[in-house]
């Protein structure tokens, strides 16, 4: 990892992270289609655990081809292993689906885990995508002491 990606890692704090700050390997060609675009782990009011606190922790997953790709049977997963698993999501080319924590009504743009607590560790986690095989599609760490070590491919 670079030094400018660890310290973008490191300071992470309450601000969304972009994949590329995240450990995107500087003049590497994105060679995959979907991957994960950002995350937002961190409270906004610490303790709070309302449906609204769950559902301002979220992940961004883009797909940066013209073609939609049917994200069915694929998983978003922690280090812990909470995963949610996709059901009858098409991801249009050139867009965002972004997946929140808590519960909610799923759209074209938003999904919602429905869960009833945090997944995302604050401090440090991994959050990681697979296709329906199981294949890694892309994964980002943040955080001083994850155990994944960085970006993985």
């Amino acid at each position: 990892m670079t030094a400018a990606a660890a310290v973008a890692a490191a300071m992470v704090g309450a601000t969304a992270l972009p994949a590329a700050a995240a450990g995107h390997q500087p003049g590497r060609t994105h060679h995959a289609a979907v991957f994960i675009s950002g995350v937002q782990h961190a409270w906004a009011i610490r303790g709070d655990r309302s449906n609204r606190a769950l559902n301002a922790q979220w992940v961004d997953i883009t797909n940066d081809s013209r073609r939609a790709l049917n994200l069915d049977g694929w998983t978003l997963s922690d280090r812990d292993g909470h995963t949610y698993t996709f059901h009858h999501v098409l991801l249009r080319g050139r867009a965002t689906v972004r997946v929140h924590t808590g519960v909610g009504r799923d759209t074209r743009t938003d999904l919602y885990q429905d869960r009833q607590a945090r997944v995302w560790d604050v401090n440090a986690d991994t959050a990681v995508l697979r296709n329906d095989r199981g294949r890694l599609v892309d994964s980002v760490s943040w955080g001083r002491s994850h155990r994944e070590g960085g970006r993985h491919h």
